[in-house]
């Protein structure tokens, strides 16, 4: 299930292995060990109960510190990347775009909810961090997303008016903000996603309107 919990134990010896591949700077480890708990416990489970309190409690101070924390997040990155990708067979996108927010660097979370998605057998247009608020408008009017989910890491990019202003922009695409930086409150048409199983949830939800198979 996608919500499932992974038992205190395996999250402590996923931690522990994960942290001691990032000090010896071993990126390529990391998303390993990355790619090896998604495939046990589901990306969710990994993202949200190892990846987020790992890179939450690196501050990164001193110049090994952020040499360790670059090679964890790199790590988490392309192993989220890799997980339940088949090289020649894309799947569908279903009309989900994800982004990050203007001048956003980090999106992790966005990659962290791309490997849920495939791991549903669903596709998504992931176009990165810091995509400015034009590109975004003009990939949606080239696209015709039926979902966006904007990531902010901090409340300088999360920007709620904005994110306001674009799901008006775009009425028939449903628009969300995700991430911890969207601390103003997102009104309608927006919405604010705040775990990565509701942002899987939302993405994977059928098009409204259309109602399945009849019995």
């Amino acid at each position: 299930m996608l919500t499932d919990p992974m038992p205190a134990g395996a999250v402590e010896a996923a931690r522990k292995q994960i942290s001691l591949a990032a000090e010896d700077l071993d990126s390529s480890r990391v998303a390993l060990l990355v790619g090896e708990v998604a495939d046990v416990w589901g990306a969710a489970a990994l993202w949200e109960q190892v990846c987020v309190p790992m890179l939450a409690a690196l501050p990164g101070h001193t110049a090994i510190g952020v040499a360790v924390e670059h090679a964890l997040a790199e790590g988490v990155r392309v192993g989220l990347d890799a997980f339940r990708r088949v090289p020649g067979r894309p799947l569908p996108t279903g009309g989900v775009l994800l982004a990050g927010a203007e001048q956003e660097t980090h999106g992790l979370g966005l990659h962290a909810l791309a490997a849920a998605l495939r791991e549903r057998s669903r596709g998504s247009l992931l176009f990165g961090p810091a995509l400015p608020w034009t590109a975004l408008a003009s990939a949606a009017r080239r696209v015709r997303p039926r979902i966006v989910v904007l990531w902010a890491q901090t409340p300088v990019t999360g920007r709620a008016y904005r994110l306001v202003r674009f799901a008006r922009d775009f009425p028939t695409t449903r628009v969300y903000g995700a991430g911890p930086g969207w601390i103003e409150p997102v009104g309608a048409p927006a919405a604010r996603l705040s775990t990565l199983p509701a942002a899987v949830a939302a993405c994977a939800a059928p098009r409204p309107g259309r109602a399945g198979p009849a019995h």
